[in-house]
């Protein structure tokens, strides 16, 4: 079999991003990475104007609805959508925007506790994990999103974070625009 059907099938039954050293280790020998770009860019063409497109992410390549069929589709499976808290998404929203944060950061940035059940939710989502731990008293974990959060909210790296000021009272409440 050829390895540009291999790559294919690969891309096509895997739930999650296929990273690229893994994509050129289906040919033997493996592929250069000249190769594997020639080859997405060859399926990228293949699949251009259907309901799924080819993407590549920070955590490999993978296949997803293309947006224009993303309505059709979305009432086939009727999985409700995780709803997340306010609290959740407002501390997701700082450690995205402040990273590396430490929990006392968050805290004195929302005027509240955190919670550990905030956290964890986090982390079991993929969204967040420690990166290392902040030189002070305490020695307190450094939180910072991971490769997980940017593939799921479908951004290459965090330089594709709407400003806050385009967010207005969404992240900013006390705001009033004018």
């Amino acid at each position: 079999m050829n390895t540009d059907a291999l790559i294919e099938a690969a891309l096509l039954t895997q739930p999650e991003a296929v990273s690229e050293l893994t994509l050129r280790r289906l040919a033997d020998p493996p592929l250069s990475e000249d190769e594997l770009a020639e080859a997405m860019d060859l399926l990228r063409q293949r699949w251009q104007n259907r309901a799924l497109q080819l993407v590549h992410t920070p955590l490999g390549w993978r296949f997803q609805i293309a947006s224009a069929a993303f309505e059709w589709l979305g009432n086939l499976h009727e999985q409700r959508t995780p709803r997340y808290s306010r609290a959740v998404m407002e501390t997701l929203a700082i450690i995205a925007y402040q990273q590396p944060v430490t929990r006392g950061d968050i805290e004195s940035i929302r005027g509240v506790t955190v919670s550990q059940t905030v956290i964890q939710t986090l982390q079991e989502r993929g969204w967040i994990e420690v990166i290392g731990q902040r030189d002070s008293i305490g020695k307190p974990s450094l939180w910072a999103t991971t490769d997980q959060f940017l593939s799921d909210f479908q951004l290459n790296s965090l330089t594709d974070l709407p400003p806050l000021t385009e967010l207005g009272e969404l992240v900013l409440p006390d705001l009033k625009c004018q």
